[in-house]
């Protein structure tokens, strides 16, 4: 039987070939570890930002989980006291925390009397909306919302409702606020925090109710 000896042409091909198919799996690889790379060291988007960050509000929505503990998770809603109910533990209170930081402690209480090494994760379903009310002599007034996971002060507040109408009494500012329960009426002076550049602003509040007084001719 004759042996077939490859002609140098067809030697040449293959390890062309063959070269060919090397560089594209390295360049295969090469692409594939930097998406790799990329995901994980990847930055958190400018939401997940602001929820890692911002505080419990009353009308939060979360959801707490417990690993390998069905029976405990629950989809809960922060109360106006910041309080919320939890399987076991009952009614802990929330409110004004970070999640990381309402992640330890719930973490911390279900590990002190009923599990060995819990892990919780606690996740924001649905942010509340943060409002205030502005009433009387501004030139749109209503119910406007907190920028998120920013402060709010009395002046910013009136610019929101369009700032003073021609009748506007600044030195009249009347401010309702419900603290734990109980009402509060703060008399404000608009027109002496505007001249005085070196103390700050009152701080608005959510839930907030402002009225601009009427001047009397």
């Amino acid at each position: 039987m004759p042996t077939f000896f490859p002609t140098p042409f067809v030697l040449k091909s293959q390890l062309r070939f063959l070269a060919f198919a090397i560089i594209f799996l390295l360049a295969v690889a090469a692409r594939a570890a930097d998406l790799s790379s990329t995901n994980i060291n990847a930055k958190p988007t400018a939401k997940a930002e602001v929820i890692n960050t911002r505080h419990l509000q009353p009308n939060d929505m979360l959801q707490v989980s417990v690993y390998q503990q069905p029976d405990l998770t629950a989809n809960v809603t922060v109360d106006d006291r910041g309080m919320v109910m939890l399987p076991l533990l009952g009614a802990v209170n929330l409110g004004g925390q970070t999640l990381e930081q309402a992640t330890i402690q719930v973490q911390n209480l279900y590990d002190k009397d009923y599990l060995v090494d819990p892990k919780v994760t606690i996740q924001v379903g649905q942010m509340a909306v943060l409002r205030f009310t502005i009433l009387g002599q501004v030139q749109r007034p209503g119910s406007y919302e907190f920028p998120p996971n920013e402060k709010l002060n009395l002046m910013e507040g009136i610019a929101m409702g369009g700032g003073y109408t021609r009748l506007a009494a600044p030195s009249k500012v009347t401010l309702q606020r419900n603290v734990n329960g109980v009402l509060k009426v703060y008399y404000l002076d608009a027109d002496a925090m505007a001249r005085d550049q070196q103390n700050n602003p009152f701080q608005l509040q959510p839930g907030d109710t402002i009225t601009v007084g009427e001047r009397i001719f």
